[in-house]
């Protein structure tokens, strides 16, 4: 089973070893990490760990082992350094004895410059660090990913507003790759269980973590489902779960696949993404110069950039068809498969985290995204 331990884990061994080197324990190249509501431990190997700078600080080295062979951060090195600082504060909230600072590599959102780390992340930090912080201290920890700066570059962090390096937004110890089996299995399991529950429908599709994070940190009404690329059949299984009421959400780089029919969306698999959207503009008359600019652009994001360059209302009414088309062409892999009248939405957001575009079954639910 094509399965790992996500980023947050790797960082807490490192982090873990250091925070122990500096308060004098041995070095061990393994840390045991805990993860709430779970008794079992998980053991990580940590690299190194040693004192700095008049031993005043520490270093802990460690190396993702995720287990997947598509996973960009598969062999990630990582550096935690580990400092205390002695606090007068009284404070009944444990997040505040732990000050996280994004070193060289790590990805900041671009507005704020703060870290972008989930909650899981943190929440995996605390449990585990905690208790090795000495009464009326503060635990300072800076992150670096070394060759986080360049990985980013092949990602699609920059289009959610992540600048400077790789988020740290793992949302559980467990990771799949997206193109597997078992990302389709661990996220049918989840509608099972949202199903098994009452639940407020719709319920949101969204294919990766950024996507994820985006949308938890709005949308507090409806349940969320990370389908990873298997978009097609986890809407089959709602369908036949009897589900009225599905969102697709997501940035438009992507949804944008499957107005051209192509329902499994990892990149390894298919892409076509610029062939669609010229395509596409075609059927709305876009004038032949501009379509021949988007069909040199070498993605999606460029060549939005050139239309609305161009003309910012086409660009719009360009990208609310593709998500009327996104909707249309889900209907029609449904009736493929199975009799059903759920419906089927989709909003899109831009680079900067802007929900910018959505189709005409969206209408009732765009007011919930609109807070954002």
């Amino acid at each position: 089973m094509k399965k790992g331990f996500s980023l947050p884990l790797w960082v807490t061994g490192a982090a873990k070893s250091a925070v122990k080197k500096l308060i004098g324990l041995p070095f061990e190249d393994y840390e045991l990490i805990k993860i709430s509501n779970d008794n079992n431990l998980i053991k990580i190997k940590v690299h190194s760990a040693g004192l700095i700078n008049g031993e005043s600080y520490a270093l802990g080295i460690s190396f993702v082992d995720s287990g997947l062979d598509l996973d960009i951060t598969q062999n990630l090195e990582i550096w935690t350094i580990a400092s205390l600082e002695k606090t007068y504060k009284q404070t009944n909230d444990s997040l505040d004895l732990i000050n996280i600072i994004p070193g060289y590599g790590v990805g900041v959102d671009q507005k704020t410059s703060e870290i972008c780390i989930s909650n899981f992340a943190r929440e995996v930090l605390v449990e585990n660090l905690l208790d090795f912080i000495p009464e009326g201290y503060k635990l300072n920890l800076e992150i670096i990913l070394p060759n986080g700066k360049f990985l980013a570059e092949r990602t699609s962090n920059q289009s959610f507003g992540i600048v400077e390096g790789l988020s740290i937004i793992g949302t559980s110890a467990e990771t799949f790759s997206s193109a597997s089996p078992d990302q389709l299995e661990n996220a049918k399991a989840q509608l099972e269980k949202i199903v098994s529950n009452e639940f407020c429908e719709p319920i949101i599709f969204v294919i990766g973590e950024n996507g994820l994070h985006l949308a938890k940190s709005f949308n507090k009404e409806f349940p969320i489902i990370k389908v990873g690329n298997w978009i097609g059949p986890l809407l089959v299984d709602a369908a036949s779960k009897e589900i009225k009421s599905v969102i697709l959400f997501g940035y438009h780089g992507k949804l944008i696949k499957l107005a051209g029919g192509i329902f499994h969306t990892h990149n390894h698999l298919a892409d076509a993404r610029i062939e669609i959207l010229v395509f596409l503009a075609v059927q709305e008359e876009v004038p032949l110069n501009i379509i021949k600019k988007l069909s040199l652009a070498n993605t999606v994001e460029d060549a939005l950039l050139i239309l609305e360059s161009f003309r910012l209302s086409l660009a719009d009414k360009l990208w609310n068809k593709i998500s009327e088309t996104v909707e249309k062409r889900s209907t029609e892999y449904l009736k493929r498969y199975i009799k059903t009248d759920m419906k089927v939405s989709a909003i899109m957001f831009d680079r900067q985290r802007k929900i910018r575009w959505f189709g005409k079954n969206s209408k009732d639910y765009i007011s919930s995204f609109k807070s954002f």
